[in-house]
């Protein structure tokens, strides 16, 4: 897998995590997607461009008090990283706690992050990305 893909997608993800709406976004290409249409829960459609997926991640990040993603498995797929599984710790505004697992098929090409789509389930991604557990 290359290091250099999995480093793309945790530095975005620590910088979406604490705020950084630009650093998120600095190794994304401009034309970009974002298919969060699996989600159960805020914001579940396809999203396109910087603009729509920056103005998406503040939606998101400002719904909640607090705000951490943390990767737990990163797989190697053909055009890119798929994060088999991730975990993202919520507090509400209200002090309420919840822990989301999710995991995330990404596309890198040229060193470009050109799509991300959410899935409920590693074996959904693995799956989506042609790969078995």
């Amino acid at each position: 897998m290359s290091q250099e893909n999995v480093e793309r997608v945790r530095r975005g993800t620590e910088a979406f995590s604490r705020g950084d709406f630009e650093g998120f976004l600095e190794n994304w290409a401009p034309d970009a997607v974002v298919d969060w249409t699996n989600s159960r829960g805020l914001e579940a459609r396809v999203y396109r461009g910087h603009a729509d997926i920056q103005a998406f991640a503040e939606r998101f990040r400002e719904a909640f008090e607090d705000f951490r993603v943390e990767l737990l498995d990163l797989v190697e797929v053909e055009d890119g990283v798929l994060v088999a599984e991730n975990i993202t710790y919520l507090r509400g505004r209200d002090g309420v706690e919840v822990q989301a697992r999710s995991a995330w098929l990404i596309t890198i090409r040229g060193g470009q992050q050109t799509s991300l789509t959410l899935y409920q389930t590693k074996q959904e991604a693995l799956t989506a990305a042609g790969l078995s557990e």
